[in-house]
């Protein structure tokens, strides 16, 4: 653990410093730089680039200039324009994103009025013919007849200049100073405006300011649906148009969990309610909406406003149509930064907007989003702090690619299906920083450790073990220590015989063949291999590296060796070598481990009375014809995981004090009922072999051998036979003797 500090601390640091940035205790540019980034690559990658035939704009381009005249036009072609586009083509409503600040006075009818009331004003002719054609000339008089009445609304602008302007009318506005008392919310405020003229704007049904959000790197990403001047607070033009074309006559802030101001006082979206419903539009901390953008430019059908003047389209062809008048004509074109263009027609932004609405498709970055953004970050950046310390580079690789898959898959997941918007830059900065600083660390500083660790326990440890030593270095030495650890001896039954029948090339390949198999189920099982003794294998676990289930991993390991030489016997029979039979002795105790060997020679091994009971089990194997014996401590070490059948209770030779041997059978709730039953008959068979019962014991070895016959039922029938001739006598403890190893 102490060798990770430095990772954990250095990591926490980088998590620390980035989580500031997501909870806003301050910005960092480049992040802030690089989410912007981000979110306009998904917007390209996810908008249907389709063209929506809903929204119509109508433009002053090129050719209405070339065929009517520089703009402005005479506000009378205007009246027209309106005329046409209600009575002919019966559109749904209009929306300008030009102002009418100035009076027309193209008629030259100011002219004539200043003569009627000058040296012409005792001219009766010419009061009559200027009275007779006076409403005709008087253009803004004609517009504003045209606007009345009508679902058209006037755009106009906000502007925050030094210099105060306030010119034209505002509309009234959508709601009232005071309406938002208390709230957090950061609206958008201006000091000044471009308005149109009080005549348009009181005949117009409505007015809505065309002012987008310019992002801190210039690009227009939101606009403001309610923007406040003066404490009252104003609609945005396409907001307007919606309204209008709904028919809702008012606009209803939305709050989470009831609005309770003093909690969350934060707006997160507005209610627009009408006879059919009510449109929600989703806004953020500053009441404003990111705009849909569908596609490029041109992703809305564009009509020359000199087609509409001269009436030139089909009666249906804008039929319950949206119409925003606009223009892209060279000098007069609104040009914005956008997502999904460097100069990109101003008019387009409101339409994506009206369309964005209606279709429910504007994303959504609510305040809570900040909280949000914390707890994955955290969730990230917590796995990668703990977790790639601990790991090879490839596993570290690996989780860092399965976060950094993780933290795009929950991105892209609530942008398409919920329309929301996460950051998402911070999360991908603190991967790259934590992989970055975890491979370096592991290459400059952690590759001298492991050379180190594996010139002391490279010749003796399984590769992997040695790679789970390098984490914790000073945990481990070479120094002789005593120790609770399982050994397991296997040995070749026969092997001199199957030697004496073969080449001495065939005998090496088989015994590679043995030997490569055997050894791979014990490093399977975190097993040390000690040493090959020619046919023989000695393993342990428990040591260099501590395993709390040494002796379960070296019970498994038997019974893998067992299942494996099956496999591996097919193998051997094909090639015409005879088949190998094994037998295993597993014990569980008390061993001294170390380093151990002359000057001339080492090897890192254990020693002990422990370890000499492993050896004499494995030889006793063949005795009770089964090919796995364990002793008594590693039965106690897995009472709770493994069925066993107890076979003796043996004096070994070399040991005085006498142990109990058993026989892995299979793993607790893997064992069919008949073999339950036989083992409980068994049991019940050495209690009356113990208490010299001889006809019980005969009777339970002749039930036992028809189900399941067993060369140990035949030893025990042996034993009964002898003893029943030379009774053991009264102090008789049940234990056999071996006078051999």
């Amino acid at each position: 653990m102490k060798q990770y500090l430095v990772r954990y601390a250095l990591g926490f640091f980088l998590l620390a410093g980035l989580l500031g940035h997501s909870a806003r205790f301050y910005q960092i540019p480049l992040i802030s730089q690089l989410d912007a980034l981000i979110y306009d690559a998904k917007v390209r990658l996810t908008m249907p680039q389709s063209q929506d035939d809903r929204v119509v704009i109508l433009d002053i381009d090129e050719k209405s200039l070339a065929e009517v005249g520089r703009w402005p036009w005479g506000r009378d072609k205007l009246a027209t324009v309106l005329d046409n586009l209600f009575d002919r083509y019966h559109v749904a409503v209009v929306g300008f994103d030009v102002v009418f600040a100035e009076p027309d006075d193209s008629s030259g009818l100011k002219s004539l009025q200043s003569l009627a009331t000058g040296e012409l004003r005792n001219d009766a002719g010419f009061q009559a013919s200027l009275k007779q054609i006076g409403p005709q000339l008087d253009h803004d008089t004609r517009f504003a007849a045209a606007l009345k009445g009508r679902p058209i609304v006037l755009g106009y602008y906000f502007s925050n200049q030094t210099l105060v302007s306030r010119s034209g009318e505002l509309p009234p506005p959508v709601l009232p100073a005071g309406t938002f008392q208390g709230r957090n919310i950061a609206f958008t405020r201006w000091s000044g405006y471009g308005a149109n003229l009080p005549l348009f704007q009181h005949a117009a049904a409505s007015g809505g300011h065309f002012n987008p959000l310019v992002d801190f790197d210039g690009s227009s990403r939101r606009v403001p649906m309610l923007a406040e001047y003066q404490g009252a607070y104003y609609e945005s033009l396409s907001l307007a148009m919606v309204r209008q074309l709904l028919g809702a006559s008012r606009v209803v802030p939305g709050y989470p969990a009831g609005g309770d101001a003093k909690s969350y006082g934060v707006m997160e979206w507005i209610d627009l309610p009408t006879a059919r419903g009510t449109l929600r539009v989703p806004v953020d901390e500053s009441a404003s909406s990111l705009v849909p953008y569908r596609g490029y430019r041109g992703s809305f059908r564009y009509v020359s406003m000199a087609d509409i003047l001269n009436a030139r389209l089909g009666p249906d062809e804008l039929k319950g149509k949206i119409i925003l008048v606009g223009t892209t004509a060279p000098g007069l074109m609104d040009l914005r930064v956008t997502p999904v263009g460097n100069a990109y027609p101003g008019v387009e932004v409101h339409a994506n907007l009206i369309a964005g609405m209606l279709d429910g498709s504007i994303k959504y970055r609510p305040a809570y989003v900040l909280g949000a953004d914390v707890v994955l970050l955290l969730l990230a950046g917590s796995v990668m702090v703990f977790v790639l310390p601990l790991l090879s580079p490839s596993r570290a690789s690996i989780i860092a690619f399965v976060v950094l898959f993780f933290l795009l898959s929950v991105n892209f997941a609530f942008w398409l299906g919920g329309n929301l918007v996460l950051p998402l830059a911070n999360s991908l900065i603190l991967v790259a920083l934590l992989y970055a600083m975890n491979m370096s660390w592991g290459y400059f500083v952690e590759s001298r450790t492991k050379r180190q660790l594996t010139g002391l326990f490279g010749q003796y440890v399984p590769p992997e073990l040695v790679e789970e030593m390098s984490r914790d270095p000073e945990n481990y030495s070479m120094a002789g220590r005593k120790a609770d650890l399982t050994v397991l001896f296997s040995d070749v039954r026969g092997f001199t015989t199957i030697s004496e029948g073969l080449e001495p090339d065939q005998l090496a390949n088989l015994m590679n063949e043995y030997l490569g198999a055997m050894t791979k189920v014990i490093r399977h099982n975190r097993g040390t291999l000690d040493k090959y003794i020619g046919d023989a294998i000695m393993a342990f676990w428990g040591a260099p590296v501590d395993d709390a289930e040494h002796a379960r991993h070296a019970v498994v390991t038997a019974m893998e060796m067992q299942a494996a030489l099956v496999d591996l016997n097919r193998i051997l029979v094909a090639k015409g070598w005879p088949e190998l039979k094994i037998g295993v002795g597993v014990n569980t105790g008390v061993m001294t481990v170390g380093d151990m060997g002359s000057p001339v020679r080492q090897s890192y091994t254990v020693m002990g009375d422990a370890v000499n009971l492993g050896s004499r089990l494995e030889g006793i194997t063949k005795q009770y014809g089964v090919g796995i014996i364990i002793g008594e401590q590693t039965r106690e070490a897995i009472r709770n995981e493994f069925l066993c059948r107890e076979l003796d209770r043996v004096r070994v030779k070399g040991k005085d004090e006498p142990i109990a041997i058993y026989e892995p059978v299979a793993l607790a709730g893997q064992v069919d009922k008949a073999t339950q039953d036989a083992l409980k008959l068994w049991g019940q068979t050495l209690k009356a072999y113990r208490a010299q019962d001889w006809d019980q014991v005969e009777l339970m070895l002749l039930n036992l051998g028809r189900s399941d016959p067993r060369p140990l039922y035949d030893i025990y029938a042996e034993r009964v036979a002898h003893y029943r001739k030379e009774p053991p006598g009264a102090d008789w403890d049940g234990v056999w003797k071996f006078e051999t190893k």
